[in-house]
């Protein structure tokens, strides 16, 4: 037992020099020659006759050897034509595509869809490697500010009705950012590599930032410092106007430009009545390279709702900005088209709301189902078939249980734990009676409904979310 022990041990250890290898996307060789000694001391270890294990690893290649011929039809992404091919990373580039081959400059649009991330899920973070984002752009010439004004809006009205709690929406320009990299000192060739550790403040301290461009990208240390001093601050239009006054940023083109949009931005909000939202944060960087003005990302404040409840940690929930030279980059001629949008992230935000229904043990409704056609006693399916069919014709969302004669008990826990507001009950009374007994789920109110009544009854008790 102790030499199987040991084996077992090496084969732990190795499997995890492969797993490390492979996620450090080490040569090819290196990786081969590893699984080969893996896979001896395997080999080694022999079959375990006293146990089975069966490991639930992410998908590859899934789908392979199920289909018969037909399996050439399956969008492995490898090899169709010889085109190199990948799935989408957000909406916003295919956005920008579609643009320039379709020759649009001027086009208001809202877009929900998956896209994919080759990343390492968390989903108690709302992470995945598939998700849905829902996306809303403004294409076109407009005067300044008046479209990011509106994006920032919504992202205030998307974020108040779903209660979420107190957000806050960050706001920066990458004009400014560039700015305050070339009067900090950073050389043109790290401008990038130095926006990404910055973009990190909202998950890292100052050191630990600062120790990053310093030690792993080679920026000179008084050159930290300065940019320090400025990513640092955060506020409103008060802050736009003492950067404007700034003696350094003041004479840098793209600076003083970025900041006149935020002043003029900040005007725009105010007249929304969303200005004390808003939060001018010289932190915020967001690393991708397409944002060429301003960028926003909005946070939630307070993520626990309850004393004691740990906190969500999805991070952020929206984020966005303008992408002016993105459509350029499609088009044959390289005609520009001024863009502008938000990204809303639905997993996130579902994380949240999840977790907070578990918290406060408030029941989910997991269906649209507006009554449940139930039975009183047995032998009274084909009734329920009748009046189920005939609800549905009616245009009524009515499910029953798929049993013969199921008890009335289970039928209205059934109700309770799906979020059906609805019972209708049939008896043999009732049926004597011509009538339907139609119960609150909520309030446990009954009451005996003529049967050429009950639509009406369903709707009208429905259409306020059963307040019975």
């Amino acid at each position: 037992m102790a030499d199987r022990a040991t084996l077992e041990e090496a084969v732990r250890l190795q499997g995890e020099r492969v797993r490390g290898l492979k996620q450090q996307k080490a040569g090819a060789e290196l990786i081969e020659e590893e699984v080969a000694k893996l896979l001896k001391l395997k080999a080694q270890l022999g079959p375990d006759e006293g146990k089975q294990k069966f490991v639930l690893k992410t998908p590859k290649e899934t789908l392979t050897g199920k289909y018969g011929e037909d399996s050439k039809l399956i969008y492995d992404l490898k090899d169709q034509g010889g085109e190199l091919l990948a799935l989408r990373y957000d909406l916003t580039v295919p956005f920008a595509r579609y643009l320039a081959m379709n020759k649009l400059t001027n086009i208001k649009r809202y877009h929900i869809a998956k896209v994919y991330r080759r990343d390492n899920p968390a989903m108690t973070r709302g992470r995945y490697r598939e998700f849905y984002q829902c996306d809303f752009d403004i294409a076109g010439q407009f005067d300044p500010m008046i479209p990011d004004a509106e994006c920032l809006k919504i992202i205030c009205e998307i974020l108040s009705a779903l209660q979420l709690g107190d957000f806050l929406i960050k706001v920066n320009d990458r004009r400014i950012l560039d700015g305050m990299f070339n009067v900090c000192g950073v050389p043109d060739s790290k401008f990038r590599t130095i926006c990404s550790s910055v973009d990190k403040l909202d998950k890292m301290s100052w050191e630990n930032v600062k120790n990053e461009m310093v030690e792993e990208k080679g920026l000179a240390s008084e050159v930290a410092d300065h940019i320090g001093a400025y990513v640092k601050q955060h506020g409103g239009v008060s802050l736009v106007e003492q950067l404007l006054q700034d003696p350094k940023l003041s004479q840098n083109k793209q600076a003083l430009e970025g900041l006149g949009d935020l002043k003029l931005l900040f005007e725009y909000l105010t007249l929304f009545g969303i200005a004390e939202k808003i939060s001018f944060d010289l932190s915020l960087a967001r690393g991708l390279d397409y944002y060429t003005g301003v960028i926003y990302e909005a946070v939630l404040l307070q993520s626990p709702t309850q004393q004691g409840e740990e906190a969500l940690g999805v991070g952020s929930v929206a984020a966005g900005g303008r992408y002016d030279g993105l459509v350029g980059m499609f088009d044959p001629k390289g005609r520009k088209v001024p863009c502008v949008g938000l990204s809303i992230g639905v997993e996130r935000i579902f994380s949240i709301v999840e977790q907070r229904m578990e918290a406060s043990e408030e029941k989910v409704r997991t269906t649209e189902t507006q009554v449940l056609v139930a039975a009183a006693q047995k032998k009274l399916l084909e009734e329920r078939l009748k009046l189920v069919a005939e609800l549905w014709d009616r245009g009524i969302k009515a499910e029953l249980l798929y049993k013969k004669n199921p008890k009335l008990l289970t039928q209205l826990q059934y109700c309770e734990e799906t979020g059906i507001p609805l019972v209708a009950i049939i008896g043999e009374q009732e049926l004597k009676d011509g009538v339907i007994k139609l119960r609150c789920v909520a309030s446990r109110e009954e009451v005996d409904v003529r049967k050429e009544n009950l639509v009406e009854e369903i709707r009208k008790r429905t259409s306020q979310y059963c307040i019975c």
